[in-house]
């Protein structure tokens, strides 16, 4: 007796080569700052960097808006400029927001400090504590540190302030892969 029509397992299909459309992980990582990623020096902001993808339509530029970053002793501080679209409606910066610039950060983290290169790569983990709200007034900087670094994978933790305020701590886990060829 065979199973019911909706038990049986259907058979996957092979994915098509020629259908592949070309992802940011396809190009190879040599060519990775002057395709698709801007971090030159920002001339508005003496010893900080750009942290910003070439084409504004990607989810950092899109949502976070200009961001930038510098190495901050054995930390990585990656900075935001809150704008009205980044808040909730108490009027205070959207949890939303600070998680991806969390997530940012622990990219930005791996390669600004020099344990690896952070691409292509993909968080495994993010948690999160949201401690104060944060402010549209003043630029969001998520303070990132890593613990520890094995061939595969990344474990970092941080904070983010606004000035002396802890506006939430997090912890998170990057899975790295090896690049395509």
């Amino acid at each position: 007796m065979s199973a019911p029509r909706a038990c049986r397992r259907r058979k996957r299909l092979p994915r098509s080569r020629k259908c592949r459309s070309k992802s940011i992980s396809d190009v190879p990582l040599d060519h990775l700052s002057d395709d698709i990623f801007d971090h030159g020096p920002d001339p508005d902001n003496p010893g900080w960097n750009h942290w910003n993808f070439h084409d504004d339509t990607l989810f950092n530029g899109a949502v976070l808006g200009r961001l930038i970053v510098r190495k901050d002793g054995d930390a990585c501080r990656l900075r935001m400029f809150p704008e009205r679209r980044h808040l909730n409606l108490q009027g205070v910066i959207h949890g939303a927001v600070t998680m991806g610039l969390i997530d940012i950060s622990l990219f930005s983290a791996m390669h600004v400090l020099g344990g690896s290169d952070s691409g292509p790569s993909v968080t495994l983990e993010l948690s999160t504590q949201f401690v104060e709200a944060g402010k549209a007034e003043e630029p969001l900087d998520a303070v990132t540190s890593i613990l520890r670094e094995t061939g595969r994978l990344a474990f970092l933790r941080g904070e983010v302030v606004q000035g002396d305020t802890i506006v939430a701590a997090f912890s998170g886990i990057v899975r790295k892969f090896k690049p395509r060829s």
